[in-house]
């Protein structure tokens, strides 16, 4: 009798788990990537998915949806059944997409429900050594010296790292030229070899090029420092105040999923981000753990479509 009680034990303590999910998940999930495998973002979500499959008891399935800057996968999880089944990773394209695209297929604030921002990758700017600015304050000073002379690059018309270089003249009140590249390799080349004097890069892509005197960095785009880079200064702190530009990855979920299984899944995944080993591994590759509710991350996404609306007017850039 003892064994058997102690068995029924064993068997309720395992069960507990699931029952405390209020039947969610059912089945399988699907999380739905924007970007293409192998990138930060796929990374991120495979790493969440692994962990949160071993806690649901219930597949996780990765699906990479790729396509017209994230629209395509975007699209796929805003049509979804709101049943948390169908989730989405993806990136700060889905904020400025909305400045960029003349036409959406979906509403970014009426077609989903934020689950939570899972991490952010502040870019840093980085000189050519060729330019004499060795400060934020420098830089500006040269380009209001010289106005449209400094060349910039990115990886293309729309993308963050050409918006957030908009946003700092906009703020410096300066004139830059805009370099486009067809991607982040070849205009990180562009800058390494002199080609422009100026990018907002990735910083897991531009430090090495910094340690080796290749490029001179001047500060993070983030609004606190980078906790693996903790001596360079924010571009708020070193001449800027009030600037931030950054890239972001969130998880979301189809407008009208009931709030149980958003609130479930952010705790989840929140567990997840936050662990110690998981916050270190993302901090190598550039990134800082933000782990935000769902009522923090809609408000950052309310903020991010008014803020890159107005960077793209200040710009001039027409919607495609």
């Amino acid at each position: 009798m003892r064994l058997l009680l102690s068995a029924l034990w064993v068997l309720t303590a395992l069960t507990l788990p699931v029952l405390a999910q209020e039947g969610y998940p059912s089945r399988a999930v699907r999380m739905v990537v924007s970007t293409a495998a192998g990138a930060a973002n796929d990374l991120q979500a495979r790493i969440v998915a692994q962990e949160l499959a071993a806690r649901w008891g219930w597949p996780v399935v990765v699906e990479n949806r790729v396509g017209a800057g994230t629209v395509i996968g975007n699209d796929v999880v805003a049509k979804a059944p709101a049943d948390g089944h169908t989730l989405l990773m993806t990136v700060s394209a889905l904020a400025i997409g909305s400045a960029t695209y003349k036409k959406l297929p979906y509403d970014v604030i009426r077609d989903f429900a934020p689950v939570t921002q899972t991490v952010v990758l502040p870019n840093v700017v980085v000189l050519h050594p060729s330019l004499p600015a060795k400060s934020v304050k420098q830089l500006i000073a040269m380009a209001r010296a010289r106005p449209g002379e400094i060349l910039y690059a990115s990886s293309g018309i729309g993308t963050n790292a050409h918006l957030a270089m908009e946003h700092f003249a906009s703020m410096a009140q300066i004139r830059l030229t805009h370099v486009p590249y067809k991607g982040g390799a070849a205009s990180d080349t562009a800058v390494v070899g002199g080609e422009v004097a100026i990018k907002a890069a990735s910083v897991s892509q531009a430090m090495p090029y910094v340690r080796a005197g290749r490029l001179r960095a001047l500060g993070v785009t983030s609004s606190r420092r980078l906790a693996s880079e903790p001596d360079l200064p924010t571009i708020a702190e070193a001449g800027l105040p009030g600037y931030e530009a950054v890239h972001w990855h969130g998880l979301l979920a189809p407008a009208k999923t009931p709030q149980n299984i958003v609130d479930k899944i952010y705790k989840d995944v929140g567990t997840i981000l936050r662990a110690p080993g998981n916050k270190q591994r993302f901090a190598d590759e550039g990134s800082d753990v933000v782990a935000s509710s769902p009522e923090e991350f809609s408000a950052f996404l309310k903020a991010e479509l008014v803020k890159w609306a107005k960077v793209a007017k200040a710009a001039g850039l027409q919607p495609e």
